[in-house]
């Protein structure tokens, strides 16, 4: 069974940051793609940045609300994605979701989200 368990969200400051991590834990043969959503109060889910296998270091997807101030990474080795959240800006409050698409152990396609983990960044 495979889960993704999200850490790193808190309290921040305007112009702060945080380093959120998502490991994907259980019998993964291989990850695809895995990626960020938030969702803010009264708002939509929207994605925030993905990345997916292939090039040098993956192919990185960011909305445009967050070019040059997040960074998604990945250790291929842990399992673990990261997203590194700098000059935070209020409207960044949000629950940040971790998802996942991957191939399990027994060679199934799995798509499945984590729990989340709260951002807020106070003006």
């Amino acid at each position: 069974q495979v889960q993704l368990v999200e850490s790193g969200g808190g309290l921040v400051q305007a112009g702060g940051s945080l380093r959120l991590s998502c490991v994907a834990s259980g019998s993964i043969a291989r990850i695809f793609t895995m990626g960020w959503h938030r969702q803010a109060p009264g708002k939509q889910r929207e994605l925030v940045a993905s990345l997916t296998d292939g090039g040098d270091g993956g192919i990185t997807n960011y909305a445009d609300s967050v070019k040059g101030r997040f960074t998604i990474s990945r250790d291929n080795a842990r399992n673990t994605l990261y997203l590194q959240m700098s000059s935070l800006k209020p409207e960044d409050t949000a629950v940040y979701y971790c998802v996942a698409n991957l191939l399990s152990s027994a060679l199934q396609p799995w798509n499945g989200w984590g729990q989340g983990t709260q951002v807020t960044v106070s003006s």
